[in-house]
Order: C-alpha cells, then sequence, then structure tokens
C-alpha cells in the first residue's frame, strides 16, 4: 500500500513538478499560491515532512496536511492527488457491517417483542438502527451497533439477555467513547434530549423525539464532541435520578454552557414514592404505569434551566475586611495574601483583567494551602488545578485537537489554573506570552511521538485568558516571570501558627464535624452563590472612570520610573476591577461592563499597600522579611559589639554568611541551607539593592554581607528607588535601624 508520500511524489512526477529531498523534508514549488513563480534553479518555499506528510509554506504561510491540500487542489479542479489517496488508502474492512446485519437478522421474535414491549422501541426503529442478537463469552446478548462520526459502524454496546440479568459489554473491547448517534445533532429539530443510555434514547426516538446520548456512561462527555452540537437548538438533558446521573447532568450542562450554549435544561425525574431510593430512568418514566409519566412533563414540570437563576437581593456589599473575615475560615491570618488571591481568581471572569500570582516560601508555610482553600469557593469545572505538566500533557488535557487543521484548540478565559509547584521550564517559557496579555489567541507548537516512533508536530492554538496561579519553594525566579506576577509569601508569624495547628487538630480529629460546620456558614454559602451569580451575569469588561487618581497616588511619589511600574500600575486597576466584580449588582452597568466606583479603587489601593514593596524589589515578601529580621538585627548587633571594643575602622564590619545563618535560626527556629543562600538568597537581595558583598580585607577566604542604607530605608516602606551607595557608612546605617 502506498504511503501519503508516496501519492505525493507520484502527484509530483506525473505533474512534472520539480522537487528535492533534504533533511528529513520534502521541498518543491509552492502547490496552493504563486508563491514560486518567481524562484530559480533549487528555490522553493514548499516544505513537506517525511515523518509526518505535514506541508509548510515558508513564504505565503499555508500549513496543513496531504487531505488538505487534496482538498484545496481540488477546489481549483484539479482532482488528480485527491483521487490517488483514495485508490491508495486501503478500503475498510466491510466484515464488521456484515456482522451488524448477521446479529440483525439473528433478532429472536421474543427479544423484539420485549423491545417493544417493556422499552418502548417501534419496530421501524429496531430496525433503522440495525438492533440485533449476538453469542458472546457463551451467552447471549442484545447487540446496539455504534457508529463513528464518519458514519462507519465500529463496535457493539451489549445487553445482556434480560432473562439473565443487567450487564452491559463493549465488543470488540478497547473502543473510546462515541456519540450515539451523531446524525440526530444534524435534524433540523429544535429540542435534542441527551440521555444517558442506549435503550432511552432509542425510546425517545420512537416517540418521536430528537434524541443523542454516549457509549460510556453518565460520567463521560468528551470535550471534542462540543463543536459539534449546534448553538442554536435547545439542549434537555435527562438522566438518570441517582447521584452518578445528577453529577453527569450537571457536568454536561456545565460544559455546553462554558462553551457558549444558552438554551440548556436539566430534566429532574421524579422519585417513586413507594420506593425513593431506586432509580428512575427516561424508560421507567415513560413506561411504568404506575409512574405513568408523559413527554410533555419531561420537557415541561421536570426541565429546570440552567444554570439556575439566583436571587441578588439577598447579597451585601462587601470590603476587604469582609473577605478577609469569610476566607479566614479555613485560612488563619494572611491577611492581603487571600484577599489578593481571591481578587486574583474573581478576575478569571473578566475578558482581559486577570492577574497572575507566584507563592514562594518554605516548605510548609501554607503555599498551596491559601490558592486552594480560596480555590473551593469558585466552581470546580472552572478550576484546574495541576501538581506539574509537561508542555504536551498541559496542551492535549485541556484542548480539543481538529484533525482536519491538525490544530489543538485550548480554551482559557474564565479559567482558574493552580501550579501546585512550578510546571516544566519549556511550558512556562510557552506561557509567558499567555501571562503578558500579548493576544487573545495565541499560537505554539508541540512534538509528539508518532505511532513510527518518529516526531509529529502540532500546532496549539490558545484562547482567552486564565488566571494563573503558582506556589513553589523554588527561589529561582526568571525575571521574565516575575513581572508578570504578583510575588507573595505565606505570613510565618507564631500567632499564625498556633491558630494552624489547633485548626489541623480540629479538622483531623473530626473532619465530618469541620466539613459540616463550613457548610452551614451562611457567609461562606452567600459567597459562593454570589461567584456564581456573577459567572452568569457573563461581565466582559470593568471601566474605571477616576484615571487620574491612579497618577496621583502611584505615579507621583517616584523618584525614578522602572519599566516594571507599567505592569504594576495594572495590576492596581486589575485589583479595583475584583471589588467592583464582587460587588456587581450594586455597581452602574452599561451592557456587559460594571462601572467601578471610587471606593474600589480605595480598596485597591488599600490591599496594594500591604503588597507593594516586594513588587517593587522585585522579590518574594519572605525574603525580604529575611532582610528585615535576620540580616538588619545582626548587623546593628555586630556594630554595637564591635562600638564597645573601640573598634575604628567601622567601614570593614559586615556579616558573614555563618553569622546570619545563626541569626536566622535565633530568630525562626530552623536552620537555613547554606547553599540557598550563598547561591540564591543573598544574589537575590544584592540585586533588590538591600545589600552589598564585598571580600573581607582580613580573610579574602570568606564575603562580607552590608545592608544598603537606602534599601533599608525603602523596604521600610519609603517608595523611591535606591541607586546604591559607594561607601559603606555604618554609622548611618547603625542609626536609621529600629
Amino acid at each position: 500500500m502506498k504511503t501519503d508520500l508516496d501519492l505525493l511524489k507520484q502527484y509530483l512526477s506525473d505533474k512534472r513538478i520539480p522537487y528535492w529531498e533534504k533533511n528529513g523534508e520534502l521541498i518543491t514549488h509552492c502547490l496552493i499560491n504563486d508563491c514560486d513563480r518567481d524562484s530559480k534553479g533549487e528555490e522553493a518555499h514548499f516544505y513537506v515532512s517525511q515523518n509526518t506528510c505535514q506541508y509548510d509554506c515558508k513564504k505565503c504561510g499555508e500549513k496543513g496536511n496531504i487531505i488538505t491540500l487534496a482538498k484545496l487542489l481540488k477546489e481549483k479542479g484539479d482532482i488528480y492527488l485527491s483521487d490517488e489517496l483514495i485508490k491508495g488508502k486501503k478500503p475498510s474492512n466491510p466484515r464488521f457491517s456484515t456482522l451488524v446485519e448477521k446479529c440483525h437478522k439473528a433478532l429472536p421474535v421474543e427479544v423484539r417483542t420485549y423491545l417493544r414491549e417493556k422499552r418502548g422501541l417501534t419496530d421501524e426503529v429496531i430496525d433503522q438502527y440495525k438492533i440485533g442478537w449476538f453469542n458472546y463469552i457463551g451467552t447471549w446478548w442484545i447487540t446496539f451497533p455504534i457508529k463513528d462520526e464518519e458514519g462507519k459502524y465500529r463496535f457493539f454496546k451489549l445487553r445482556q439477555d434480560p432473562k439473565l440479568g443487567k450487564e452491559k459489554r463493549l465488543y470488540p473491547a478497547g473502543n473510546e467513547a462515541q456519540l450515539y448517534d451523531y446524525e440526530g445533532l444534524n435534524f433540523s429539530a429544535e429540542k435534542i434530549v441527551i440521555a444517558e443510555g442506549e435503550g432511552d434514547r432509542l425510546l425517545l426516538v420512537s416517540r418521536g423525539i430528537v434524541a443523542i446520548t454516549n457509549t460510556a456512561g453518565a460520567g463521560t462527555f468528551k470535550d471534542e464532541w462540543l463543536p459539534l452540537m449546534p448553538k442554536d437548538k435547545t439542549y434537555y438533558i435527562a438522566y438518570d435520578n441517582d447521584e452518578a446521573g445528577k453529577k453527569g447532568a450537571e457536568k454536561v450542562a456545565s460544559k455546553l454552557y462554558n462553551y457558549g450554549i444558552e438554551k440548556i435544561y436539566i430534566v429532574e425525574l421524579p422519585v417513586r414514592p413507594w420506593a425513593p431510593e431506586d432509580k428512575v430512568d427516561i424508560t421507567d418514566y415513560l413506561m411504568d404505569p404506575e409512574i405513568n409519566g408523559s413527554i410533555e412533563s419531561i420537557f415541561g414540570e421536570h426541565a429546570h434551566k440552567y444554570p439556575k437563576p439566583i436571587d441578588t437581593s439577598r447579597f451585601k456589599e462587601l470590603r476587604s475586611g469582609d473577605l478577609d473575615r469569610i476566607l479566614s475560615l479555613t485560612i488563619k491570618e494572611d491577611s492581603a495574601n487571600k484577599i489578593a488571591t481571591f481578587c486574583t481568581m474573581i478576575n478569571a471572569y473578566t475578558d482581559d483583567a486577570q492577574i497572575n500570582i507566584s507563592f514562594n516560601g518554605p516548605s510548609s508555610a501554607g503555599k498551596s494551602h491559601t490558592a486552594l482553600e480560596v480555590a473551593k469557593y469558585f466552581p470546580e469545572e472552572d478550576r484546574i488545578e495541576l501538581m506539574s505538566a509537561s508542555p504536551t500533557a498541559f496542551f492535549h488535557e485541556n484542548g480539543i485537537y481538529d484533525k482536519e487543521r491538525n490544530v489543538i484548540t485550548v480554551d482559557l478565559s474564565r479559567k482558574i489554573i493552580i501550579f501546585l509547584d512550578m510546571p516544566h521550564s519549556i511550558l512556562l517559557k510557552n506561557l509567558r506570552p499567555l501571562l503578558s496579555h500579548d493576544k487573545k489567541v495565541l499560537q505554539t507548537k508541540i512534538t509528539d511521538k508518532s505511532q513510527k516512533g518518529g516526531n509529529r508536530t502540532k500546532t496549539v492554538e490558545i484562547i482567552g485568558f486564565p488566571s494563573v496561579i503558582f506556589c513553589t519553594a523554588s527561589l529561582d525566579i526568571d525575571e521574565q516571570e516575575a513581572t508578570r506576577m504578583l510575588l507573595l509569601s505565606p505570613e510565618m508569624t507564631q500567632s499564625k501558627l498556633k491558630q494552624g495547628i489547633q485548626q489541623s487538630i480540629h479538622k483531623a480529629t473530626n473532619r465530618k464535624e469541620f466539613e459540616n460546620a463550613l457548610d452551614q456558614n451562611e457567609e461562606r454559602q452567600l459567597l459562593m452563590e454570589r461567584i456564581r451569580a456573577i459567572k452568569q451575569e457573563k461581565v466582559f469588561d470593568v471601566r474605571v472612570e477616576n484615571e487620574a487618581v491612579f497618577w496621583e497616588r502611584f505615579i507621583t511619589d517616584k523618584k525614578q520610573y522602572k519599566p516594571k511600574h507599567q505592569r504594576d500600575v495594572k495590576r492596581v486597576v486589575e485589583l479595583a476591577k475584583s471589588f467592583a466584580l464582587l460587588n456587581f449588582c450594586f455597581r452602574g452597568r452599561e451592557g456587559s461592563t460594571i462601572i467601578a466606583s471610587d471606593s474600589d479603587i480605595e480598596e485597591a489601593f488599600k490591599l496594594w499597600e500591604k503588597i507593594s514593596v516586594s513588587q517593587e524589589l522585585g522579590i518574594p515578601p519572605f525574603i525580604h522579611n529575611l532582610f528585615l529580621e535576620v540580616i538588619v538585627p545582626a548587623y546593628k548587633e555586630k556594630v554595637a559589639l564591635k562600638e564597645q571594643e573601640d573598634f575604628d575602622d567601622k567601614l570593614l564590619v559586615g556579616l558573614t554568611r555563618k553569622e546570619i545563618r545563626k541569626k536566622h535560626w535565633e530568630a525562626y527556629g530552623r536552620q537555613i541551607n547554606m547553599h540557598l543562600l550563598r547561591e540564591q538568597i543573598l544574589p537575590m537581595l544584592e540585586t533588590a539593592g538591600l545589600i552589598e558583598q564585598e571580600q573581607d580585607g582580613a580573610d579574602k577566604r570568606q564575603v562580607l554581607v552590608f545592608p544598603v542604607f537606602e534599601g533599608v530605608e525603602e523596604s521600610q516602606g519609603n517608595s523611591t528607588e535606591s541607586s546604591g551607595v559607594e561607601q559603606h557608612n555604618t554609622e548611618m546605617i547603625f542609626n536609621s535601624l529600629p
């Protein structure tokens, strides 16, 4: 059998189009446009990978595979390649289609009667969908032939002989879930029912209702099926009324809603009053004479709009203090951190006002705890929580693959992504344009392994902006990431640690009581409901009209402007937008735009003042705290000791790394890794302008650390940029210290 590349070479030879093979690629003149009309000799721009048969014109930008190329040439009247592809491909194996017909003809009269009288199927539907009878592993099964998207029979969904039981199987095993069936999506009916099983779906079809299901049960609904769902239809999700069915219906409804479908209803089937614990499915509802359900009721009294409208009259205006109190149920102290995290997550529901956070701190300090606990207030379907991810895995997991275009589309708009550790460096590099909101639609390339062991390139198209939170104990932060994120660190005060220990004991000894208390807390539940209401509002923008206040409060007190200030001031604006979004029902509105108030701006600056110093210095807060609580006091003590010794040459007074390490133990009760101190912490402080390091004149084997006077002053609240000093004025530094 000829390969696709062989067919392309044959096509070029027959058309007398010259081509060359070099470095694993076939190179020829552009076959789609007239790019190479002025090319001479072996100059050409149309490259075809010999591994994947993907083409890429380096001149006009056309890309695709040989199937796409054949279609484009066919549109221009050249059917040669498309005909050769049809001839060159191995015809589909007709054996399974033959088996479908054979099983259908073998359907016994008594089984057909059972399907009519007990399952409600008409003879026309039984014949149309080729329901059959099949002997497998020593017993008989009812067969439901399943087609793929191209309309070819792929496998059977088997249902055990009803006289023996209700077991279900696939034949052959290992087939991927399919919609049953795709043709139902092409009908002109305005209503489509999504049922839980094949029998329920065929019963509805027998009653004249357009219905579909999938072959993998209530818990499965693939994202790749969403583009097949016409957005102008009304969808009724009629799953079983057991717990699995209810969760599955919510999951499907959420996927449809996030995809942009607006007319969605969940059908809540009633329970049997005499047996409320027994599940009821569509077949039970319509066929059980004691229930005596009707099609009209499915579309009427049992159908509930998704999402359910939320009564906003119960909400009151919230300030940062209110957020602090509610979030304190599970996050002790850390006021600024948890409010900033909440603001970051709520901004996911805007078009382009998202904020990114990097939580840096020692192990067990509570980095991921803060992020995960705040995330619990937000709908599960909007959260992506990852321990780690390679570039390929991240995009495959969250994207929809379009075979025709060889493109994975990843829609990250209105999503919250939490990395519980720093992701793969290549993935982080690929995400940089996304984190800085360079474009609404971004493209990147990933490489997969092909079935033959080679590499296969795919295009990834990323749509929208998520709110992204990184949690890591690593201090190896690239400046390109640091400027794209708020740098936060968990507090490590004795008060916070004491409260955290008490909460851990309570949660570990009686988890159910702890969780029940959270579920019954009215403020917590109202905040969750408010977030769902914000999501339903579909706000695309928040307008901040008082522009002058940002210039007055952010810019005018700075002696020197830094490039990063352009991003920092934008973050203050975005924080103001988050408070406006939180109080959406108390703000003015123009279409999908909310108008922020002066109080929202005030709340934003109040929060910014608490976290701004580390942003200005470009270092995590816990590194800044280490400087203030370890290096500065140790330096002060050493200077005082030298003065008692009547030491004249004060310019040589500096801290050794061992002295810093000793003071760290006194301040925090734990050792600091010497390698971490030497290779990461001290260089970060030096880059921030807080210290200088010089070789010890008396012992050149060691380096001395000197706090910089201007750096100390700035880190204590003065936002002016440190310009450094030529000489260490020990007396000035000593006098300036608290």
